[in-house]
């Protein structure tokens, strides 16, 4: 079973998305705290997720508590996705069991993390803000926000001390890359 894994997820939205998108297929979901919102049942009932009783969810308060749980020999089958990987995603082959990690929206995943294991980065090609046609009018129009609250063209969290600032929808990037995983392994109708 594939296993999705968000570390400290902050926008509830994305991960009911990424959620269905497991039920859906079969994958399993892991969500690494901190979260940036409730989970209680009330919460989910309240926000419409008919489907999140059939999910295969894993909760953990910490990486640390999730990497003790499952990685006691290395990080085996894991796959880091970032826009700092060297490799993209379609030129890596995915076994039956692998962990396809994301970061939080707003930063990613944790730099020291990467840093430490640059063999599992893995990215998806996008092109930056400089190809969308009113990019600058864009960002002009919001220079008062604080750097912490920017957001890109495409309304993605911006940290702005990187060079290319655009990063998928944390939702979409979950779906391009498990499904190209599911289609290597033969997942049915594909």
């Amino acid at each position: 079973m594939l296993n999705v894994v968000l570390v400290e997820p902050e926008i509830p939205a994305n991960t009911g998305n990424i959620g269905r998108t497991c039920v859906l297929t079969g994958a399993r979901l892991h969500l690494v705290g901190p979260l940036g919102f409730d989970l209680s049942a009330k919460a989910v009932q309240r926000a419409g997720l008919a489907y999140w009783e059939s999910l295969d969810l894993r909760t953990y308060s910490s990486w640390d508590e999730f990497v003790q749980e499952h990685f006691c020999s290395g990080l085996h089958g894991v796959h880091l996705l970032t826009k700092a990987g060297a490799r993209t995603y379609t030129n890596t082959t995915f076994g039956p069991d692998d962990w396809l990690v994301f970061g939080k929206e707003s930063s990613g995943l944790d730099r020291d993390l990467l840093q430490a294991h640059p063999e599992l980065c893995e990215r998806i090609p996008i092109r930056n803000d400089s190809a969308l046609a009113n990019a600058n009018a864009w960002q002009r129009s919001h220079e008062r926000l604080h750097p912490e609250l920017k957001r890109d063209i495409c309304g993605n969290f911006v940290d702005e001390r990187e060079g290319q600032i655009s990063s998928l929808n944390l939702s979409n990037a979950v779906a391009i890359v498990l499904f190209e995983a599911l289609r290597q392994l033969g997942f049915p109708g594909m």
